[in-house]
């Protein structure tokens, strides 16, 4: 994104941090519907304390629709999606929360979170410390005891998230939100090797994927020819059996399915009807009782 100037001073955000912004502008679109989903109070601050312009991310390729109209209700559905989850198993025993890649996440802020829960966000330090001074100016307070973790994934976060009190003893619901079709396949396995390493048997897990497309494509490279390169591919097998080998019982939710589940038509890149379009998916497991 560049540096640019906002009520919290000089920031700094690139690659998907930069993607981060992108989404609380969905989210902050999302809030002021009257038909919202779900309402984040906080996205628009994180907009503002930016400087920052949809303009760009609203740029339309000459053959199609441009991003922010193709990913709208993605982001609104998968948000909802991913708070009745997420708020579910934080009440059904998994006492500990972990954001992976966090971004401009508000959840730990905007939601009613059970009592004893523990959240983990992590991200680059740059990122947690501009959601810090962008938040302490409207002085939103945690709806639970809420843990930085300055950690980069393709690293040894799992080390840095032990240091700041995770336990790895505790069920866990871990939510990677935006972030398998960004890795490489290689790297996605060892993404979820190391959250079942983590993780006590009934733990919970949460993530998106999909298929990238040549309407998305051609909506990203209309934006930055960066975005085109940051799409990794994800996962190389079928999600549920990718799960299952790493002793996950799992659940791949075809996009739509939700989509209509929460009155919202399917997003036209992730469309089977839709020429160009590719599938997406929303995706639950629990850890099994006994590790493989």
């Amino acid at each position: 994104m560049g540096t640019s100037q906002g009520p919290v001073g000089s920031v700094s955000l690139s690659g998907i941090g930069e993607t981060s912004l992108g989404v609380a502008a969905l989210r902050a679109r999302e809030s002021a519907r009257p038909d919202r989903l779900f309402e984040d109070p906080y996205a628009q601050r994180f907009l503002d304390a930016a400087g920052y312009s949809s303009a760009a991310w609203a740029a339309r390729p000459s053959s199609g629709r441009g991003f922010l109209d193709l990913m709208s209700d993605q982001v609104a559905v998968r948000t909802r999606f991913f708070d009745e989850v997420l708020l579910d198993a934080a009440g059904d025993g998994c006492s500990q929360v972990v954001l992976l890649a966090s971004g401009m996440d508000a959840r730990p802020y905007r939601l009613g979170w059970p009592s004893g829960t523990r959240l983990f966000e992590v991200d680059f330090g740059e990122v947690l410390a501009f959601k810090r001074r962008a938040l302490a100016g409207v002085r939103a307070v945690p709806q639970c005891a809420h843990f930085e973790v300055a950690a980069d994934l393709s690293k040894d976060w799992p080390e840095v998230l032990r240091g700041a009190g995770f336990r790895a003893d505790a069920p866990t619901i871990w939510l990677a939100e935006g972030i398998l079709y960004a890795l490489p396949g290689e790297a996605a396995d060892l993404l979820l090797e190391r959250m079942t390493e983590l993780s006590a048997p009934g733990s919970e897990l949460a993530a998106d994927h999909a298929e990238d497309s040549e309407v998305l494509r051609e909506a990203r490279a209309a934006i930055s020819e960066d975005l085109v390169r940051l799409w990794g591919g994800g996962p190389t097998t079928d999600l549920d059996a990718w799960l299952e080998g790493h002793g996950w019982e799992p659940g791949a939710h075809e996009f739509g399915t939700i989509a209509r589940s929460f009155k919202r038509p399917v997003p036209p890149a992730f469309n089977p009807q839709s020429e160009g379009s590719g599938r997406g998916w929303l995706i639950t497991a629990r850890l099994r009782v006994e590790k493989s």
